[in-house]
């Protein structure tokens, strides 16, 4: 039987969530995983600015972290033996991607998966598990690599998991790293609503591919401003009103400059 120890987390009533794979009389004997711990482990792990690691994709590709630099990625680690927690994430962010690629550009952010049972979790098992999760798509890698490096990455982006009788308990946990390399933000659990990633999301977005100055800059700035979740149907929308709202201010301030630059002529 899995149970999920769930714990509410500051900023915005985030679930921590500890996935475990172990049976009811294994769980009764083993010591409970300290939720609060893992919490403040992840939560410690913000900010932190992160190193290069190797990769081999699903490919069997070479792929380092500093590669994916120059726009966000997406982090997530699994192992493939997990046919419930971990396999529900993976589907669950596969919907999530594909809306906030609907709303901010096909390759705006790139999603990085890592298989951390080393032993099990190799190239061709990371492969099958994307393909049978609905998960290929572009963009999108599912990486392996051995377990000094799985090490030192759970390490940096506050990642908790140990062994357990049945698999391993772990923090169910989706880290966003900036084009630097930076991590930005950390959302929990299996089935997040989809604005806790989108929305940090454009704003990386916005922040770093905005060309400034100019007018194709400023048509994509008011794109990813103006777009908006929509519970109902699942999507981002564009909300134009506050396009409307901004033009009508903008008038308005004019307005009152002319009559100032009027006023001040009559006196002169």
């Amino acid at each position: 039987m899995r149970r999920h120890l769930r714990r509410p987390a500051p900023h915005g009533g985030l679930l921590l969530i500890l996935a475990c794979t172990v049976t009811a009389g294994a769980l009764a004997q083993a010591p409970a995983p300290d939720d609060a711990a893992a919490l403040a482990t992840s939560q410690a792990a913000i900010s932190r600015q992160l190193d290069d690691y190797p990769f081999v994709d699903q490919r069997g590709q070479a792929l380092r972290l500093s590669s994916l630099r120059g726009k966000p990625v997406v982090l997530s680690l699994v192992y493939t033996s997990c046919f419930q927690v971990c396999s529900g994430l993976t589907v669950h962010l596969r919907d999530v991607t594909k809306v906030a690629r609907r709303a901010l550009g096909a390759d705006s952010f790139t999603v990085l998966t890592v298989g951390f049972d080393t032993p099990n979790d190799t190239p061709e098992r990371m492969r099958l598990y994307a393909r049978e999760r609905g998960a290929e798509m572009p963009g999108w890698y599912f990486a392996s690599t051995d377990a000094a490096t799985i090490e030192r990455l759970a390490r940096d982006v506050g990642f908790t998991y140990r062994h357990s009788p049945k698999g391993f308990d772990h923090i169910t946990q989706t880290t966003v790293i900036n084009g630097a390399g930076r991590v930005m933000l950390q959302v929990y659990g299996q089935d997040f609503n989809p604005p806790s990633l989108v929305e940090p999301l454009k704003r990386l977005v916005r922040g770093q591919e905005i060309e400034r100055g100019t007018f194709a800059g400023l048509v994509r700035s008011v794109k990813l401003f103006c777009t908006i979740y929509d519970p109902a149907s699942g999507r981002y929308r564009f909300d134009y009103s506050i396009v409307a709202d901004a033009i009508a201010g903008i008038l308005a301030l004019g307005m009152v400059a002319i009559v100032i630059a009027v006023s001040w002529r009559n006196v002169r």
